[in-house]
């Protein structure tokens, strides 16, 4: 009995080294690939690495069809680890997260999302974290990304009117990803790239809107239009997250919109996708 018991682990164990090493294998034809990829991209001239509307379909379907006993927080971690380091052998960048909410909750975000093989450098501000983005953008049209959190932040911080200009980087993603209760990295930020050329993720806008006197915005949420900023110093500043197809014309006929004076589309993300707690 014992002898049978022993010999059924050992086949057990023996599978799942054969497991271990497929994995391992394909994880080394996957950067085979990417060597692949680099030269065809040297050949057209270069471009972004990051591709966010691609990687939240990935996500979204490792989610669908995700099952059995090992979690889907180890499964999610592990494929955007491999993403993101992926990305980072293509095309080496760094994360800039803004730390002025505190330490952790952005560094487990950081390393949930990136892993350990992507730099991670803090910044006190999101004013820093946007400044060095701008600063890192490469001729072949790599550069860094930034980590902003997605609440509000202190009264007088406008961090959102720095991506108005054309120029200014841009948010790309919103994470996490899949988005349920419980997530070990859970706090919604918002990653910010120099301005993609191409694979934008389109689902949902962002704006930053300034007037001289603050709109009655009561109503606004159930006309689809989230207020995730809202500064009232000189004049009023709101970041508003809204449907992706929504227009600056748009904008401006919600109730009081008139009193937008300034709208400036800073960014797109895809739709998150939400996972039930069963």
């Amino acid at each position: 009995m014992s002898e049978t018991k022993a010999e059924g682990l050992s086949d057990l164990r023996a599978e799942i080294d054969r497991i271990d090493r497929e994995m391992h294998a394909l994880l080394m034809e996957r950067g085979e690939i990417i060597d692949r990829l680099i030269a065809v991209k040297a050949q057209q001239g270069g471009g972004s690495a990051f591709r966010p509307g691609r990687e939240a379909d990935m996500m979204r379907e490792i989610a669908s069809r995700h099952h059995g006993r090992l979690p889907l927080d180890t499964v999610e971690s592990i494929w955007r680890v491999i993403i993101s380091t992926f990305t980072y052998v293509q095309s080496n960048y760094s994360v800039h997260a803004d730390l002025s909410g505190g330490d952790s909750a952005m560094r487990d975000s950081a390393r949930f999302h990136f892993g350990f093989t992507v730099p991670l450098v803090g910044h006190a501000t999101p004013a820093g974290v946007i400044a060095a983005v701008a600063g890192s953008q490469r001729p072949d049209g790599g550069g860094d990304l930034g980590m902003i959190r997605a609440g509000f932040h202190a009264e007088d911080d406008r961090w959102w009117e720095r991506l108005a200009a054309a120029d200014a980087p841009k948010i790309i993603a919103r994470l996490p990803f899949v988005e349920r209760p419980g997530h070990p990295a859970g706090t919604p930020v918002f990653i910010i790239s120099n301005p993609l050329a191409e694979a934008a993720a389109t689902d949902v806008a962002l704006y930053s809107a300034r007037g001289r006197a603050a709109p009655d915005v009561s109503g606004w949420g159930g006309l689809g239009c989230e207020i995730l900023g809202q500064s009232e110093g000189d004049g009023f500043s709101l970041l508003l997250s809204v449907p992706g197809d929504w227009t600056v014309e748009r904008l401006k006929k919600l109730p009081g919109g008139a009193a937008l004076e300034t709208i400036s589309w800073i960014g797109s993300h895809a739709e998150r996708f939400a996972l039930s707690p069963g």
